[in-house]
């Protein structure tokens, strides 16, 4: 390993006095890395900023990827106020265009309760993927826990996603299967993208009234919004070599 490290500083020296050499005969050439490294200054700023307004709930968030979809688990979800519905939402494309050929479901909390979060988005950058990690509270495992705790508080969460599944018992209470989607509200509000007579799981008990319990989450989601406080404890934002599927 020492052998190792020694090398590649031998490479990176090496490197850098070919670039302070052609940097001296005022020739330009390639990147301006010295112009680049500033512009990545204020994302660095901007990312540490975001992580502790988070963690101290007090900032709303809205995870998406343009063109694609990312993971997201946890060990449990508790909410009330739940409905869902079937839509087609806008998904961007990489070259700026949108399509709406894809049916998801929109779930909605007015209140949730979550043992753990774990987001995975997977990227390649000039033919190698990595993987970005986003971590909360404490750890999710592959296999959900018998029982569980959260640890994270979330108002007005919806997930937009092609797949969502838990992995033990689910219990739905004061729920209407087959409701008009355009008739389900979270929060008060109508879920974005419901249709009069399209499908939505709305609440028997009025505004509210409905609850859910699910033992493990695992859903494909293209958009995750925290459109109210979001307490989030221990917040950690990793970048990995590879293709990750689990935090």
């Amino acid at each position: 390993m020492n052998d190792l490290l020694s090398v590649a500083r031998r490479a990176a020296a090496d490197w850098n006095a070919r670039m302070l050499t052609q940097a001296a005969d005022g020739t330009r050439r390639g990147t301006r890395w010295g112009r680049g490294a500033f512009a990545f200054v204020p994302s660095a700023l901007a990312i540490g900023v975001l992580g502790t307004a988070l963690a101290q709930g007090a900032l709303a968030a809205n995870f998406s990827v343009t063109g694609q979809p990312f993971t997201l688990t946890s060990n449990g979800v508790e909410g009330s106020g739940f409905g869902a519905i079937v839509n087609t939402p806008a998904v961007g494309r990489p070259d700026g265009t949108s399509t709406t050929n894809t049916a998801m479901a929109r779930v909605g909390f007015a209140s949730a309760h979550l043992a753990g979060l774990c987001g995975i988005v997977h990227q390649t950058i000039a033919g190698v993927p990595y993987s970005l990690l986003l971590t909360g509270g404490q750890t999710v495992t592959a296999t959900p826990p018998a029982t569980f705790t959260t640890d994270i508080d979330a108002s007005n969460l919806y997930i937009q996603a092609t797949e969502l599944q838990a992995y033990g018992p689910t219990t739905l209470q004061n729920a209407v299967l087959g409701q008009s989607a355009d008739q389900v509200t979270v929060a008060g509000k109508p879920l974005t993208g419901a249709l009069p007579g399209g499908f939505g799981l709305g609440s028997a008990g009025g505004e509210g009234g409905s609850s859910i319990a699910l033992h493990g989450l695992n859903a494909t989601a293209y958009d995750a919004e925290m459109a109210g406080a979001l307490v989030l404890p221990d917040l950690k934002i990793r970048v990995v070599a590879g293709t990750a599927n689990a935090c």
